[in-house]
């Protein structure tokens, strides 16, 4: 599932790409991609409707309109989005979803929307396990989706306190579970609670309430860290996840711990060890974490 840089990489790119631009046209391959609305519906309350801002709230972006509306977009496990300006092609994307044959501006296999823009250009949203979702919403209802949300590790308010406070809130919780709590920190999934855990040189299944001040300084420090190397690489393709051009993000191989179980730690070469939290793969070296 793209995460937080992801989300955020994609929000810049798309920010410089559709602001200012009006929709003219949506076309929806699969309907439940737009519940509650039909597709016809949708579609008709987006046509002449013009981008004047994109936001983004943990792993959701949201495309601010000129009508008062908001188009909400949640990539869940596989969605992509892929902006294709005029006369431009879509490349030669390393993902099924944009490679399924025909020519490069028709729909493709996993193709659940089109969005199409003055000056010919369109954005694509891909979704191979059908999970993601694309939600018109008003100003009440982005503040209802948004308000649940703990911490953004990219804001100002992510500050030590405030995070020691949102850390410790469930002491007895093992960390990673609570890394992924969303309520608590939002933005994070797998991928950078490893990696945070790792650059911290703290065990995923440690409970809370056994963290020294020390530690918990170190983690907070690790997670801004991480996630603005991540940020800077575009993020992290480890399996569906391409940036609004369909490349690769370059932060896989960076990862010291996340997807490499069995592998030789990059600091000590003790194996990289994975175990489950409830029902959530957790990666780390034995050796240089404790």
């Amino acid at each position: 599932m793209p995460e937080l840089p992801e989300v955020e990489t994609l929000r810049r790119e798309l920010e410089r790409a559709l602001v200012g631009r009006v929709i003219k046209s949506v076309k929806i391959f699969w309907s439940k991609t737009v519940q509650p609305f039909t597709p016809t519906i949708f579609a008709k309350q987006l046509k002449n409707v013009r981008v004047t801002s994109i936001e983004r709230t943990a792993k959701i972006l949201f495309l601010n309109l000129s009508n008062g509306k908001t188009l909400a977009i949640h990539l869940k496990m596989t969605g992509q989005l892929v902006f294709q300006s005029q006369g431009s092609t879509l490349g030669d994307f390393k993902v099924e979803p944009l490679i399924a044959g025909g020519h490069p501006e028709d729909p493709k296999k996993y193709t659940r929307a089109v969005f199409e823009f003055n000056g010919r250009a369109k954005l694509y949203f891909n979704d191979l396990r059908k999970f993601g979702w694309l939600r018109l919403v008003s100003a009440k209802d982005k503040q209802i989706m948004t308000e649940k949300y703990g911490l953004e590790p990219l804001s100002p308010e992510f500050t030590l306190a405030n995070f020691t406070r949102a850390l410790t809130r469930y002491p007895n919780r093992k960390l990673k579970l609570t890394l992924l709590d969303q309520t608590l920190i939002a933005g994070l999934g797998n991928i950078y609670a490893d990696e945070s855990c790792f650059a911290a040189g703290l065990r995923p299944r440690r409970r809370v309430k056994t963290l020294t001040d020390k530690e918990i300084k170190k983690l907070h420090r690790a997670i801004k860290q991480i996630l603005k190397l991540a940020l800077a690489k575009g993020g992290t393709s480890s399996r569906n996840y391409v940036r609004s051009d369909g490349s690769p993000g370059d932060f896989f191989s960076y990862l010291k711990a996340y997807g490499r179980s069995g592998q030789p730690c990059r600091r000590c070469l003790t194996p990289i060890a994975k175990i489950k939290l409830a029902g959530r793969g957790a990666h780390f070296c034995k050796n240089c974490q404790r």
